[in-house]
């Protein structure tokens, strides 16, 4: 027979193979391996994160795939997950550090190695959390940060509550940039006791995250630790407009105008709120030009008021703070 001399274990592949359709390694359903640990490391940058982690195991079968990663972060509490995919074995972010930090990531292989099919890991979790010490009472209350006109910053706050007389708070602040976090370099104090931080002029800190951390110590009591994180340039107030102006033309056409805010903010990055009198009615406009026209309700109007105040448009920051109201400049009709 043409079977005598075959092996028997051959006989048995064919057997099964004449009986079963065969599955060719294509068919094969191809798994790879989570990135190994996978950790969120504080650097001690008050809420600036490290998320990293190592490749998955087995990782040379995958020589000819791209392999990326998916890595999903939040803060603790938070409904939404921030997502990025990338190439690299770590990623740095900001957090609440009031809040705590979660992130999972997971390995990727691109389709071309994997017959058009998604191959992706499960996912390697990882959480982080401040040390909390000391009562939510403790902490400072009623934080304030102002960007003056663009060019020194100054915070403020309260006292916890209930804390012991001798609680001493101290403020700690870093953005990208300084190789460590640097302590407030001159106070301003109530009864002997920190309340405020004026900071030095600070290069390049601008659009960018700014974290704040501010401590506390008391020979009585544990004092809870409170971060804040903001950018600069959403929180400045500038300088209000200043030499306004305004001229009646042909009886009923009124012109004002006033100077730029003095001080380094571009032009271009201003909005003005005007708020014009005339006699005993009042209504507020918007514009961006240092310049507006308009008209006389009345031709028998005997007195027109306006003052102004400027804030940093949406061209050049996310929020801001409205400057205080200019000076009052009026125009009086001939009675």
């Amino acid at each position: 027979m043409a079977f005598n001399h075959l092996d028997v274990r051959c006989l048995f592949t064919i057997l099964i193979c004449t009986s079963f359709s065969c599955i060719s390694s294509s068919d094969v359903e191809m798994t790879v391996n989570p990135p190994q640990d996978f950790e969120i490391v504080d650097p001690g940058y008050l809420g600036y994160l490290h998320l990293q982690w190592k490749p998955p195991l087995f990782l040379d079968n995958f020589k000819d795939c791209i392999v990326e990663y998916e890595l999903k972060y939040r803060n603790l509490g938070s409904k939404n997950w921030k997502t990025i995919i990338t190439m690299k074995l770590y990623y740095k972010t900001g957090f609440d550090l009031n809040k705590g930090a979660e992130a999972k990531t997971r390995t990727l292989l691109s389709q071309q190695c994997t017959n058009g099919s998604e191959v992706q890991s499960s996912w390697s979790e990882a959480t982080y959390r401040t040390l909390s010490q000391g009562n939510v009472e403790t902490k400072i209350q009623d934080m304030t940060c102002i960007y003056y006109n663009w060019q020194y910053l100054f915070c403020s706050w309260e006292r916890g509550t209930h804390v012991p007389l001798d609680t001493s708070y101290n403020l700690f602040y870093w953005y990208e940039g300084l190789d460590r976090a640097a302590q407030c370099p001159e106070y301003t104090k109530v009864n002997g006791k920190n309340n405020g931080c004026k900071f030095p002029y600070m290069n390049s800190s601008d659009y960018k995250d700014f974290y704040i951390c501010v401590n506390g110590s008391s020979q009585n009591m544990l004092i809870r630790s409170s971060y804040f994180v903001f950018q600069l340039q959403n929180i400045v107030k500038p300088l209000p407009p200043d030499y306004l102006s305004i001229t009646i033309k042909d009886s009923s056409e009124i012109n004002l105008k006033w100077n730029l805010p003095r001080g380094p903010i571009p032009s271009r990055c201003f909005i003005y709120e005007i708020l014009l009198t005339e006699d005993d009615a009042s209504w507020v406009s918007t514009t961006v030009e240092n310049e507006m026209y308009t008209v006389k309700t009345s031709n028998k109007s005997q007195r027109i008021c306006f003052i102004v105040r400027s804030k940093v448009n949406i061209y050049c920051s996310d929020d801001g703070l409205w400057s205080e109201w200019s000076d009052e400049q009026c125009w009086e009709g001939t009675r």
